[in-house]
Parts: structure tokens; sequence; C-alpha cells
């Protein structure tokens, strides 16, 4: 595999708030704690605060998740790792998208295993473990419903609704049947588990356990009651709400567009099949679209005996995963980046450690049939992120017999008329009108012979100029980065160390475009 980087901001693909906080600008320094640097981490361990009562209840709680699961050698020492005090996570989370979603899922995970790697290399004393946190008390099905894969979507139709993690796999084998190939995989997690979460926990585990990848799902009422002090404090003062929101406007004055924006209470009430906003109501506390209502001592008597069905959002579930978390770093996405950047005043309030934000690795996967494409065309890796046209147009300019640049007769044309003005100015300047009207007939008329002429040579190129779109369109699907649409088993069914080339390849601290050539 050969590795080429190219700068994020040559890719035209990103926003340039993400950016500007890969840059390390000024304004946005306050907003964000340690950089994501090898050398921040010894700083960062010093730190994070994670008493060993939670350490103990995580544990636990891994245990019975892991109870059926045929851990590797490598899984089953990172969960005994995780029982001491010397062992820190390095965590990305995700939706639990059917058959792992879009390519990028993939490079986060490879992700945070590499960053552990790098970081056992630079500080031996520490333990570090991948995590894999489950976002299985998502409620947005549509979000997690399909997948791409050889060009066309697959998708999962269900009544079910509620957190997705709790569904059934219902529905799932007849999509399993109507894929091109056997995918044993994915047969072996939907239709013999019972729920999303379950399959999910499998699949991964099947894909990683021997980098020692640990999945944690959160919907557990042992991991809630960690977190009930600050959810008891949220139903009472809601303080989140106003911390994010002064947050926010010191993000617009700086220049910056909030990606969330914060509620009254951040909770949802989550039972087996709705996951429904907590409002404030006087002194009452309602359960949008039911019939559902609390008193003050009611909702508390909920949170004392079933934490479980209080199910943060966007903006208290990092808070979350922090507390229940001997966390040091969270790897994600652009647009994860930037939410982050909104929640500092949370976590100071509740006087836990805001950590290291590293993104993802990106990637372009270029395979061997691919490459003989972009040979053949002579295009480099940062060619291939250009616009169709413009490598279109490079490539008629370059292999085209004839000039269809008529830029030296527009100026040849252009001298003659202006002589021609120069002397109607001494016989009757009312006709200086006139020859310019006829200039500007003349110059249209020559850009008409223009686009005549490459039309013509495009004609004769057709071929090639069809299979460098056909190309584009294969490496960019959608006109958008291929990690965001393609499915790894584009790849993965045709090589089964494709997982294996991407963990070789990505480099978890390198935050450039890996642009990864196969041989």
């Amino acid at each position: 595999m050969q590795v080429e980087k190219i700068d994020l901001r040559d890719t035209q693909s990103f926003s340039n708030f993400f950016l500007d906080y890969l840059d390390n600008k000024e304004a946005l320094k306050k907003f964000h704690g340690l950089r994501p640097e090898v050398d921040c981490f010894e700083e960062q361990i010093s730190k994070k605060k994670y008493a060993d009562e939670n350490r103990q209840v995580l544990c636990s709680v891994l245990d019975q998740q892991y109870g059926k699961i045929n851990k590797s050698s490598a899984v089953s020492s990172n969960l005994k790792n995780l029982k001491v005090s010397n062992t820190f996570t390095i965590t990305t989370g995700h939706q639990l998208n059917i058959f792992t979603g879009p390519l990028y899922f993939i490079y986060k995970i490879a992700t945070v295993v590499n960053a552990c790697k790098t970081l056992k290399e630079k500080y031996p004393s520490y333990n570090f473990v991948p995590v894999y946190w489950m976002a299985s008390e998502d409620h947005d099905f549509d979000e997690i419903s399909f997948f791409n894969l050889f060009g066309k979507k697959y998708e999962w139709k269900t009544d079910q609704t509620g957190a997705v993690g709790r569904f059934k796999n219902d529905g799932l084998k007849e999509l399993l049947e109507s894929l091109p190939e056997k995918t044993p995989l994915f047969e072996k997690a939907y239709l013999e588990h019972k729920n999303l979460a379950d399959a999910v926990r499998y699949y991964v585990n099947e894909l990683f356990s021997d980098e020692g990848v640990v999945v944690v799902d959160a919907d557990h009422p042992g991991l809630k009651k960690m977190f009930a002090p600050i959810i008891k404090d949220e139903l009472l003062n809601s303080r989140s709400n106003e911390l994010v929101e002064a947050t926010n406007s010191e993000l617009e004055e700086a220049g910056y567009s909030p990606q969330i924006y914060s509620r009254e209470i951040n909770f949802f009430y989550l039972q087996e099949e709705s996951r429904e906003r907590i409002i404030k109501e006087g002194d009452s506390y309602q359960v949008n679209n039911t019939s559902l209502k609390f008193s003050e001592t009611e909702i508390l008597s909920e949170l004392e005996n079933h934490p479980e069905r209080f199910s943060p959002n966007v903006v208290m579930r990092p808070l979350y995963q922090e507390v229940i978390l001997p966390n040091l770093a969270y790897v994600g996405g652009p647009a994860e980046m930037i939410y982050w950047l909104q929640l500092p005043k949370v976590f100071e309030q509740y006087e836990t450690t805001f950590p290291i934000l590293l993104p993802r690795n990106f990637a372009l996967y270029i395979n061997s049939a691919s490459m003989k494409k972009l040979e053949k065309f002579d295009l480099t890796s940062n060619d291939s992120f250009r616009d169709v046209e413009d490598l279109r147009a490079a490539y008629l300019a370059k292999y085209g017999q004839n000039e269809m640049n008529l830029n030296g007769e527009v100026d040849d044309l252009k001298v003659v008329y202006d002589k021609l003005i120069i002397k109607a100015e001494k016989i009757d300047a009312s006709l200086k009108g006139f020859i310019a009207a006829e200039h500007a007939k003349a110059a249209k008329g020559l850009d008409n012979i223009a686009k005549r002429l490459k039309k013509s040579e495009e004609q004769k190129h057709e071929t090639a100029l069809n299979q460098i779109g056909v190309l584009k369109s294969k490496l960019f699907p959608g006109g958008g980065l291929q990690e965001r649409h393609d499915n790894f088993l584009n790849f993965y069914l045709n090589n089964p160390n494709f997982i294996k080339e991407i963990l070789e390849s990505l480099d978890a601290f390198d935050l450039r475009m890996h642009v990864l050539r196969q041989a």
C-alpha cells in the first residue's frame, strides 16, 4: 500500500471552523483543552480525575456485556487492564449504522487503535485501551437505516421506534438475502443476536478484536447510576442550557456558527419503544408526545429507582462519557469536533476533565483498478480532488491535437477594432458606438467558434473523457468524499486484508488526508 498525504485545506471538503481548530487559531483556544499531539498526553493523564468506584462499576458492566462474547486475548487483556488505575481509554463513538454504514466508521476505530499503540510506545508505564462507544440510545433511525454497496443503496425497513440499540433485528434477514454476495459476518451478527446493540458489538469484536477494541454500551442502569447526580442537577437547575448558550454567543462573536443548540433540560425519557424530551412546565415535568407527567418529587424518585430511563442528548452525552470512562481523548469527525467545542463550560461546571479532541483519520482508498486508470491519465493524488471538468480540460489541453483557445485571435480582433475606432473619431465620432457594437458581435462569433472547436475535440476524445468522469464518480461518489458514502464491503469483499491494510497505513496523529493507493 502506497500512502500519500494531502493538507485537508487542499481537498476543499472541510469547514473553516474545523480547519481553524486544526490550525490552533487563537480565537478557538479557550473552547478546548490540550492539543491532539502525542506530547500533550502526559499532562492530560495528570489532569484526568477518575474515581476507583467508577472504574469498578465500569468493569463490572463490561464483564456483563462481554459475558457471551468470544473474546480475543487482546480484548481480555484490555478488560483486565481497565481494572487498574494506570489504564486509560481513547474513545470514539458512532451510531449503530447497519453493516457499519459509511467507510469513516472503520477509520474512526482504526484511529483509536493506532493512537493507543503510539501512546503505549511513548508512555510505556501506562495502558491505553481503544474504545468504541455505541450510540445505542440514539433514536434517529433514518440515519442508520441504509448503506451503499457497489453503487446501490440498501435500506432496512422497520416500524420499530425508540432507542435503536434495542431494536430487534427483524427484517434484516431479507436485506441480507438481497445482497449480491454472502456476508457471513453480518449473517451471524443479525440473525443470531436479539437486538441491534448486541449485533453491532459482535461484528465490531469480530473485525477488531485482535486490536483489543472494547465496545461500550452505555444504555445500562449501573452506568446511569454513576451519572445520576448530574442528571438530578440538570432536572432541578438546568445549568447546561445557560452554559451552552453563553458559549454559543462567544463563538458567534468570534465568527463561528454553533453546531448544536441546547434545551432547558438536556435529557430524554427512555422507554422500550420511545425516547422523548423531558420538558419543564411550571413545577412539573412533562414527557413530550406522551401523557406522562411527574412532579419534582416523582421525577427524582423515578431517577433514583430507574436511572436507565434518563437518556442524555447531544449536549450531555459527551459529559456522560467522560464521567463513566477513564478517558483521555475523544476521536471524532469534523462535526463532532465542532460541537465538543461548545461544551467546555459544562465540563467545568461538573468538575470533569475535558478530553483532548483528536480528529479521526481521513482517507481516500484507491484500489488497483482505479490506480491503473489514474496512471493511464497521468493523474496524481492531488489531481483526484480537482473538479471533474478541470480534469477533462487539463486532459484536452495535454492530449488534444488542435489549439482550442482563441485568445490570440480575440486579441487580434480587438487591435483591429481599436484602430477602426481611432479612424472613425477623425471622420465621424458618432460611428464609435456602431463600431463597438460590431466588435461585440465579432467577439461573440469567435466565442461560438471556440465552443464548436472544443466540442469537436471532445468528440475525438469522448471515450477518455467519459472514463475520467467514471473514475471521478467512483472515487468521489455523489460528488462527495468516498469515506462519507461507500461502505467498507465495497473493498473488503474483494480484499479480506482491507482492514489490516487500513490499520497499517493510517497515522492517528497525522491530521492530513491519507490517500491509500493499492499496489
